[in-house]
């Protein structure tokens, strides 16, 4: 394990598309959606201790998660989490994070990973990882992490690739461009290409790239660089995060910078960011059912997903294609063609509640 390398897990997400299990206060990546007995952000920090020593890994979340964060990865140094006192996207907290990662090693590797994803080979992804890490290192290079796309998600960055790999590795590849969430039919010609990849969300690159790379395309954030370090006051954090533009990591350099390569993924990955992308990630019954709970009986259901606390029993009968999800208080039964419509019912019991407060 190389002990340069160091990772930035960004964990500042509301995760409100798994509503009701995820809410404002207890958002996705603190919670344990597959029913492994870890939350999304501990599979992932354990994921990463394969990566880079315990003490090199520094999770960024808003100050609202302070507990929560805490309360999941004990035993870490006061650098190792810090907090966003606003949300500005990805960019921002990046080089919060890279800027801290500054004052304890110059010459870092880091990669920048979300805490809410999910990996379903975790042996193959430190080996991809670590291959990363040594093209990053040797050149002045952004590595990001591809997968095969499956279908025309428009809610994915896609990378188009040349054919010809580098560095002797039949993964690696220099990238052509890099679209962030394009049209549907523009997903199509993607997919239809077979040059394309699906952005991982994960990027490796040494700190001397990734300052560079901001202080080129984002200057106002390359801020952060001069003007933080372990022992900035939260005041001027916030001031700096105040003139901070919000804008992803994506957007603000991958798409504008001409020295990405792409390390092309074996392992098979989900971004796992609506029930409809849990149903295709868990193991199915024989009725094409996605259960997740311990004490859930059911009785002619089909092509459901079902996520449950293991504190329920529940009995569902006649049941086909829907969403049946909740926590302690609250259920949601809703057809999954619908599942866009989960915002308008965690607003509509937001405005009831508060009418019962007054």
């Amino acid at each position: 394990m190389d002990t340069n390398n160091y990772c930035i897990i960004m964990a500042g997400g509301t995760g409100s598309r798994f509503w009701p299990m995820s809410t404002a206060d207890h958002p996705k990546q603190f919670i344990d959606i597959f029913g492994t007995g870890d939350s999304l952000l501990q599979s992932t920090f354990r994921r990463f201790e394969n990566v880079c020593p315990r003490e090199n890994i520094i999770i960024v979340t808003s100050s609202a998660y302070r507990g929560l964060a805490e309360q999941q990865i004990g035993g870490l140094q006061r650098y190792q989490v810090i907090y966003e006192p606003m949300r500005r996207n990805t960019a921002p907290c990046v080089a919060y994070a890279a800027a801290i990662i500054k004052q304890l090693n110059p010459q870092a590797n880091i990669i920048v990973s979300p805490s809410d994803h999910a990996i379903f080979d975790n042996e193959q992804f430190t080996r991809t990882i670590e291959e990363s890490v040594r093209a990053a290192q040797s050149h002045d290079w952004i590595i990001t992490l591809g997968i095969k796309p499956l279908n025309p998600n428009t809610k994915y960055g896609y990378i188009q690739y040349n054919e010809n790999s580098v560095e002797g590795n039949g993964k690696l590849h220099e990238v052509i461009t890099y679209t962030e969430k394009p049209p549907y039919d523009m997903a199509v010609q993607f997919l239809n290409s077979g040059d394309f990849l699906w952005n991982a969300g994960i990027f490796i690159w040494s700190l001397p790239t990734l300052e560079k790379a901001y202080r080129r395309y984002l200057p106002d954030v390359a801020v952060f660089f001069d003007k933080i370090n372990m022992n900035t006051p939260y005041d001027d954090i916030e001031k700096l995060y105040a003139t901070c533009q919000p804008i992803s990591t994506d957007y603000g350099i991958m798409e504008k910078t001409d020295n990405v390569h792409v390390m092309e993924a074996d392992f098979r990955w989900s971004d796992v960011e609506t029930w409809q992308s849990l149903y295709e990630s868990v193991e199915k019954d024989n009725r094409h059912n996605a259960i997740v709970g311990s004490n859930v009986f059911t009785y002619d259901v089909s092509n459901c997903i079902i996520n449950l606390p293991n504190s329920k029993t529940v009995v569902l009968q006649g049941l086909d294609d829907y969403i049946v999800a909740g926590d302690e208080s609250t259920i949601l039964i809703c057809k999954r063609s619908e599942e866009h419509r989960i915002f308008k019912f965690e607003s509509d019991i937001e405005v009831h509640k508060n009418k019962q407060e007054k």
